[in-house]
């Protein structure tokens, strides 16, 4: 054996390691703070709603604020529904994105009354700074998936829409029209596929960034993982906020949603707080 040691590496030890395999791969610990997703009762959703109104009342200016924002996206969402309406659900889509980080705002609201702070309409437009680069990876994520819905509406109602493209006035009358019926399936089908996906990963994702500086990955998977630990609790959330923000666009001008829309924002961070319980401080 020593022989064939000295005749093959003549004696140098260094050509003998540098010959042997690389240890196997050991991936270093993680820096994400560990965490726990809680267990939720099926009717979390209607304290989230009480907390949120706790902050609505006490904080009304800067809310209002945010909720004449959200007003705005509603009437040009009306807009282009009684001018475009085969563009409607696409811009529906980007609204789901433009939301929750429109809420940003009333999500430091919230976090800073939580603390014992007192909040300030200053630090509610400017606490997206020290995330920018977590959040604007998030956005991505969200800004593929919202062009990838687009895309699909515009295939399905090639494929299936059989009446042509209805305008404003007769739409409803389109929609019934039993020769329709395969579009209106397949329009929610894909619809709900992606709303799902959107309200999966930013349910609670972007209150977690705010919170914990957490990056975008593993707060996005942090999100699915308590919709999936939690997914009677958290589709009645998702049906209570769709309930809510059709029931503000009925009232007229949709001023409903001056209100509507900073409640479900507080109310998401609490949410949030309610679903992801940190090991450390």
């Amino acid at each position: 054996m020593a022989g064939t040691f000295e005749s093959r590496y003549g004696g140098d030890m260094s050509k003998y390691i540098d010959e042997q395999p690389p240890p196997p791969y050991v991936p270093p610990p993680s820096e994400a703070p560990p965490k726990e997703i809680l267990k939720l009762p099926l009717f979390a959703a209607l304290r989230w709603l009480q907390l949120g109104w706790q902050d609505f009342r006490a904080q009304a200016a800067i809310s209002l604020f945010y909720g004449v924002a959200f007003w705005g996206m509603a009437m040009v969402m009306g807009l282009v529904f009684r001018n475009s309406p085969e563009y409607t659900m696409t811009l529906v889509s980007g609204c789901l994105l433009i939301g929750p980080f429109l809420a940003l705002g009333l999500y430091e609201v919230s976090r800073r009354r939580e603390l014992g702070q007192a909040p300030s309409f200053i630090s509610s437009l400017t606490c997206w700074k020290s995330h920018l680069c977590s959040l604007g990876l998030l956005v991505g994520v969200l800004i593929v998936l919202e062009l990838l819905w687009g895309r699909a509406s515009l295939v399905v109602i090639a494929v299936f829409f059989n009446s042509g493209m209805p305008s404003s006035v007769g739409v409803m009358q389109s929609l019934t029209n039993p020769d329709n019926f395969d579009f209106v399936i397949a329009y929610m089908a894909v619809g709900g596929i992606f709303a799902s996906l959107v309200f999966a990963i930013s349910v609670v994702s972007i209150p977690m960034i705010l919170d914990r500086d957490t990056d975008a990955i593993t707060a996005a998977i942090t999100s699915i993982a308590v919709v999936l630990e939690n997914t009677p609790a958290m589709v009645l959330w998702g049906v209570l906020i769709a309930t809510l923000v059709g029931l503000s666009l009925l009232l007229p001008w949709s001023v409903g949603v001056l209100v509507a829309g900073p409640l479900l924002g507080h109310a998401s961070w609490h949410a949030y707080r309610s679903s992801v319980r940190w090991l450390t401080p």
